[in-house]
């Protein structure tokens, strides 16, 4: 009995110190480091050079598995189109953008001017 009371008095105590050892870290302020902010350097003609050679690239790609699967890249837009064509006939089977969207696009391309002071 007289163990289980020493083991007692010693548990207490440890929490005790560990409780005071708790405590006198949180005084402790944090050390905050400051991030450097990163610098991008974005070269818009390199990365439509580099858009027009991934088309080129995937066109190629598909030639070659006669799949009847196009890329194209819509200046007017800025944007890609992907087509899908019947490899005998020619015929568009679907585009995405479709081609009602693409036509509403080039005529507010049109306007743009009109519509706006400055193009966007």
């Amino acid at each position: 009995m007289a163990s289980e009371i020493s083991n007692v008095s010693t548990s207490s105590a440890a929490s005790a110190s560990l409780g005071k050892l708790m405590d006198a870290k949180a005084h402790v302020a944090p050390k905050v480091m400051a991030i450097k902010p990163a610098e991008i350097q974005f070269d818009p003609a390199k990365a439509r050079q580099n858009l027009h050679a991934a088309v080129s690239m995937l066109n190629d790609q598909m030639a070659s598995t006669k799949q009847g699967l196009g890329f194209s890249f819509d200046e007017s837009i800025n944007a890609p189109v992907i087509s899908v064509r019947n490899i005998h006939t020619g015929e568009v089977v679907r585009q995405i953008p479709t081609e009602d969207v693409l036509h509403m696009a080039h005529k507010i391309d049109e306007l743009k001017g009109i519509l706006f002071n400055k193009s966007v």
